[in-house]
């Protein structure tokens, strides 16, 4: 009875000193990598960093609660920081749709455009149940071999609607990155054939 009481007793012990799950969460989607396109970019593609709030720029996922509460969700968590996250998640995305890679740090061909990229996200809003809101201001360098660099500078709001729970949150975020890529990437090609601006 004694050794049974004090088995007990450990188990309880060990389960009271045992740490909730943590539960990691990535922006990249499971498609492939690889460019979609088989036809070369006008021009060589690299990516800056991007800025993200500092509000939501944290290890964890914050969610919203309602027009004034933030909730940092301590076991739920981004699998790099946020901003890292967003970078790397809209450079896959870019890549794909421009159908060239993403050079930045990289040598570059001396006779080939170069298109930059650089996004300030100005809100990253997650609330469960409700949607997945970005809005974020990205701008264009265009810099070619004896001629002066060109710059165009666009904005974008985008909201996806997502279920209650955070994967679904999560998913919605991914397909607000989908249709940023495709914003700018469709701007991009354009603009640099001299045939159009921001999008309307």
């Amino acid at each position: 009875m004694i050794k049974r009481t004090l088995m007990l007793a450990v188990s309880l012990g060990l389960s009271a000193c045992s740490s909730p799950v943590t539960h990691y969460y990535t922006l990249q989607d499971t498609a492939p990598s690889a460019p979609a396109q088989s036809v070369n970019a006008p021009f060589q593609f690299e990516m800056l960093a991007v800025r993200m709030p500092v509000q939501v720029d944290q290890p964890q996922l914050v969610v919203r609660q309602d027009r004034g509460n933030l909730a940092i969700l301590e076991n739920d968590r981004w699998s790099a920081p946020l901003a890292d996250e967003f970078h790397d998640a809209l450079t896959d995305r870019l890549e794909r749709q421009l159908g060239t890679r993403d050079l930045a740090g990289l040598p570059k061909d001396t006779q080939r455009p170069v298109l930059s990229v650089q996004t300030d996200v100005r809100r990253f809003d997650s609330l469960p149940g409700q949607y997945a809101l970005v809005d974020v201001v990205w701008s264009l360098g265009l810099r070619t071999a004896g001629q002066p660099r060109q710059t165009l500078t666009c904005a974008s709001q985008i909201r996806e609607a997502s279920g209650p729970d955070l994967s679904s949150l999560v998913v919605a975020h991914q397909r607000v990155i989908d249709t940023l890529a495709k914003q700018i990437a469709a701007t991009a090609r354009n603009w640099a054939r001299g045939t159009g601006g921001c999008p309307s």
